[in-house]
């Protein structure tokens, strides 16, 4: 092949339509690898009480509109039909469930992608696997002795399974204020602790606003840091239900525990709180560990990037990556990829070798 692109989400679908607007196809010169058993990417595995009214700032695909969607709809059913159809009608013929095991230096410049389904060589390589499967847990003194239950964002039910219980949720995200507004209404009692007082946005959140978040995220990735969650740059958006939180008491944040106890947690001041359930809301880490043969992160921990373009190596590209985690950023990182791509696939290949 001369491209694999790794990941069918927005970004990698993003991707194959460039790839394909440029001539080259699918299965021939490129081929797409998703491990997720359908379409839909990440939104697949969303909880059921997610919908697709809730979701904020969904910007369609290149050549094709998401029009008409019902907001009370699951967004996991609204955007995989959606994904679906753009599959079907540009003929991206993604290759899946196929796992991605490791990526190394092959003969003659190429890439040596290392699937379930066999090995690729390839002359370029764009990776799109974002986040989801790649939980960020965090560990706290006494953890392995609670007695409750402890899950994660990414497995996350919905609101009913908490019915009557105690429920501390961790973390100062979109995800976790969205978790406990949710939990609250049915829970018997609910806490919130974050690492840093919650900084809420208030206003509108324009094209200005946009660009001014997408350069510190760049420029974090330019220095070879790992990206930053999104409300870290942006702030929380006060919508009318997070003020309403707020006066209910709901969205009272306190600092963050200092270790976990069998029945609860508790702070080193004295203060004790008891749970049956502890909901880690603390976000997800780039899914990059099949790169790993090929050394491209920096010593701060990321992977430094030119455009979308690994620095340590310019056969690959990442999209959806730091500053291009957005959907509408996804987007452009995936036209802006496959133009340098196509660019470097014209020249010799003795030239594409990292």
């Amino acid at each position: 092949m001369d491209v694999v692109v790794i990941g069918a989400g927005q970004a990698g679908l993003s991707a194959a339509y460039h790839l394909r607007r440029t001539g080259l196809e699918p299965d021939r010169d490129f081929v797409v690898l998703d491990h997720a058993p359908r379409p839909g990417g990440a939104w697949q595995f969303r909880w059921p009480s997610l919908t697709y009214g809730k979701v904020h700032g969904m910007h369609a695909l290149p050549g094709m509109e998401l029009t008409g969607a019902d907001g009370s709809r699951p967004s996991s059913e609204v955007i995989g039909a959606y994904f679906t159809a753009y599959e079907e009608r540009f003929g991206l013929r993604v290759h899946r469930p196929v796992e991605v095991r490791a990526v190394r230096d092959g003969q003659g410049g190429r890439l040596l992608v290392e699937t379930s389904e066999g090995t690729y060589a390839a002359r370029a390589l764009i990776n799109a696997t974002g986040t989801w499967d790649r939980p960020f847990w965090p560990r706290y003194p006494g953890q392995e002795t609670f007695r409750g239950r402890q899950l994660h964002t990414a497995n996350y039910p919905g609101p009913e399974e908490f019915a009557g219980q105690r429920v501390i949720v961790v973390g100062g995200g979109a995800s976790g204020t969205q978790h406990l507004m949710e939990i609250a209404e049915v829970a018997a009692e609910t806490t919130w602790v974050t690492r840093r007082e919650p900084v809420y946005r208030d206003g509108p959140f324009g094209e200005a606003e946009g660009r001014a978040a997408v350069a510190m995220v760049e420029e974090r990735v330019r220095s070879g840091l790992p990206p930053q969650s999104v409300v870290s740059v942006t702030g929380l958006p006060l919508t009318e239900a997070i003020r309403s939180a707020r006066e209910r008491g709901i969205l009272d944040r306190a600092p963050m525990f200092d270790r976990i106890t069998p029945t609860g947690v508790a702070w080193d001041d004295g203060r004790t709180v008891d749970a049956d359930v502890i909901l880690w809301a603390t976000g997800f880490r780039a899914a990059i560990d099949h790169l790993a043969p090929l050394r491209l992160r920096e010593p701060g921990g990321g992977i430094r990037l030119e455009g979308t373009r690994a620095a340590r190596d310019e056969r690959i590209h990442l999209v959806g990556y730091g500053p291009s985690a957005s959907t509408i950023g996804a987007n452009r990182a995936g036209r802006a990829a496959v133009t340098e791509i196509r660019r470097a696939l014209d020249r010799e290949p003795a030239t594409l070798s990292g």
